[in-house]
């Protein structure tokens, strides 16, 4: 895999840079978003977490991709100004996720159990409210 750049762009507004590359990658599949984000943060000298990697497109016949990536200042100017699902895409705040994802499930399970408990003493109240109208019934039938 070789990555040649076409076209780099300061956007000083935006605290970016902005890269249009080009993947070559004979005789092998597409290159996944990481592997990539890899060999340009090695060719711009720049952090691995600060990429956002916009797209990555693969040619038509010939074994070349293209891609177009963001190299942010700092991770915050990119939240700030990236789309939610090119950062999800891109793997930023994942671990941030996942916590919040595992807090979520620790979470579940006692209000379901609640829930059950609410409903169980529900069915019980239903029961002895059936049992005394079946008494008061019994107590009519007697009567007669």
């Amino acid at each position: 895999m070789n990555i040649e750049i076409v076209e780099k762009k300061e956007n000083k507004l935006l605290n970016r840079t902005e890269v249009h590359f080009r993947v070559i990658h004979e005789g092998e599949k597409t290159p996944e978003r990481e592997l990539v984000k890899n060999d340009l943060a090695e060719i711009l000298k720049a952090k691995k977490g600060n990429i956002v990697l916009e797209y990555l497109k693969p040619e038509f016949g010939i074994q070349q991709s293209i891609g177009y990536a963001k190299i942010y200042k700092s991770m915050d100017d990119a939240k700030r100004i990236e789309k939610e699902y090119i950062l999800k895409r891109n793997k930023f705040g994942v671990e941030k996720e996942k916590a919040e994802e595992k807090k979520k499930k620790t979470e579940k399970p006692p209000e379901q159990k609640e829930e059950q408990t609410d409903s169980t003493e529900e069915k019980k109240k239903e029961k002895t409210k059936e049992e005394a109208e079946e008494k008061v019934k019994e107590g009519e039938d007697g009567k007669e």
